[in-house]
This record gives C-alpha cells, structure tokens and sequence, in this order.
C-alpha cells in the first residue's frame, strides 16, 4: 500500500506578468476571486485532501503570502474587542488553518526548477503540487481536486497522477497536452508535449496544475537541460518519469477556471459573485441592469 501523502508544494514565485500593473507589488497568487485570494483556495483545497504540510515556493516580493497564513495579533485583537465575531474568527481560521513552510527560487529558471527547489523539504516521499492560479471548484456533494488525485494514487499502489481536463483544439498551445491510453480503465500517460500547435498535439487533454509524484521525480530534474523558453520544464521530467515507471492521468471533475489570465479570472470572480450568499442575489440585479 502507498505511505499517505502529507506534503505538497506550491510554487508561487512567478511574476503575474499577465496582470501587470496589478501585479507590479502585488502577487498573483494574493489577488481575489471575490472574498479570498486564489492561493488561500488552492491551500483549502490540500487541507481537505489531508496534505497538511504545505511549502510556498516564492520569490522576491512574496511576502504578503507568508503574512497572509500568519498569526496577526493586532487585528484579531481589534475585531475581537469591536465584537466583529464573524470576521474576528475568519482571520483566525485563515492564520490556524496550516502551517506553512517558505523557500526561495533564487533564480528564474522554470517551473520544474522551482519544484525541485523544494526537495530538501520533501525528502523521500510521494508528494502533491499545485498550481494556484488553476482555481478547481468541486460540485455539490463532489470531491476535491486533489483528492481525486489521491484516490488514483492510492488505487494504484502509490504512482504518480496528473490532473487532467479536455480543452478546444484551439487551446492546446496553451497547455501541456499528453499522450495516453487506457490500461484497466485508467489513463496511462505515455508522452507529453508542452504547448503543441494544434497539428502536433497527440490529444486535447490538458495537464491544470494538480499533480501528485514519487520522489524520483526529484532525481529526474537534478538532470533534467532547460527546454523551452530556456528554462527546466517540468513537462520534460514527467516524460522522463512515464518512461521509468507508471504514470497515470485523471479527468478532472468540478468546476475550473484558468484565473492565471485576466479573462479566466474575471469569469471566476463573476460566476462565484453570483453564487456567494451574501452578495449574489445584489450583484445579479446590477449585471441585468448592465447587460
């Protein structure tokens, strides 16, 4: 039986260049969809799939995420002295909900540098990854992203998993798009093609950002030449990887939205908007009075 997996990584040293200027002192990752920034989902997201042990893999200007998962003493004093339960036990949540570890990625060098920067911490374990800016949101009654990650994991015996989803033929020069086949009524990935034009893409499955690998992952990236943009692909290891042992896909379900760019972002923000509880019912009649 596969060891349970406690830690997952989240690299979040990227630039946000797509959401410049918002994001020239701002990091992505702390930007809104409506009531909390993206990262604090994705970390929601971990605890339920039982990946309590979390690292932030950052970079410069980053520091407003390491403030946000900590203890602020002052403000939960003030709302708890103005009577503000609700938002006093909110902040308190946001600050108790995990422990979070922080490393730099020094240098630029691509998201599969930036992964391997945390294995230190990782050591010799099956592990999770997760891309922040991917916001996946279960349906009702549904599992999380993750845990239908973790349940192939552990369906198999302990082997690394991709998340998955079907994509236009006109976006897959947007993804890292596989290869796969069906062996036992899972999806074994064969190869995978960082970006293909549409002519060259052996699928319309995407990889979104939920991952879950065995530490030979590590090894592989150790030695792993830049590729594409001149920079350690990530992509690039996980062929290595498929190559050496089995490596399978699932198809995500739930509710995704691509809020690493301001279209996907803005969709996100409307389509939970309309579904909060407090605002939804306000924030409809003001879109019908605009549209």
């Amino acid at each position: 039986m596969p060891k349970n997996i406690h830690k997952i990584i989240f690299p979040t040293a990227g630039m946000g260049t797509r959401f410049l200027p918002a994001t020239k002192a701002t990091p992505k990752e702390m930007l809104t969809i409506v009531d909390k920034p993206l990262i604090q989902y994705g970390v929601e997201e971990a605890l339920a799939a039982g990946m309590g042990e979390v690292v932030m893999v950052t970079g410069r200007g980053k520091r407003s995420i390491e403030d946000h998962f900590d203890i602020s003493a002052e403000l939960e004093s003030n709302l708890n002295a103005a009577g503000k339960v609700e938002l006093y036990e909110t902040v308190s949540r946001i600050a108790r909900m995990v422990d979070v570890a922080y490393i730099r990625q020094k240098q630029p060098l691509g998201l599969g540098h930036a992964v391997l920067c945390a294995a230190p911490w990782v050591g010799d374990e099956c592990f999770g990854v997760s891309l922040a800016d991917e916001l996946i949101l279960p349906e009702a009654g549904c599992k999380g992203a993750m845990q239908q990650l973790r349940d192939i994991h552990e369906q198999t015996g302990g082997a690394s998993v991709i998340g998955l989803a079907r994509v236009p033929d006109d976006e897959v020069n947007r993804y890292g798009i596989v290869k796969a086949h069906d062996e036992d009524g899972l999806l074994r990935l064969d190869d995978m093609v960082e970006k293909p034009q549409t002519d060259q893409a052996p699928s319309n499955m995407a990889m979104i950002g939920r991952y879950i690998f065995t530490p030979r992952l590590f090894e592989i990236l150790k030695t792993t030449k830049p590729g594409k943009g001149n920079e350690i692909q990530l992509t690039d290891a996980m062929c290595q990887l498929a190559k050496e042992e089995p490596v399978y896909g699932v198809i995500i379900e739930g509710a995704r939205f691509d809020a690493g760019n301001p279209y996907g972002f803005l969709v996100a923000n409307a389509t939970l908007g309309l579904q909060h509880p407090k605002y939804g019912e306000a924030l409809r009649k003001a879109l019908s009075q605009l549209l």
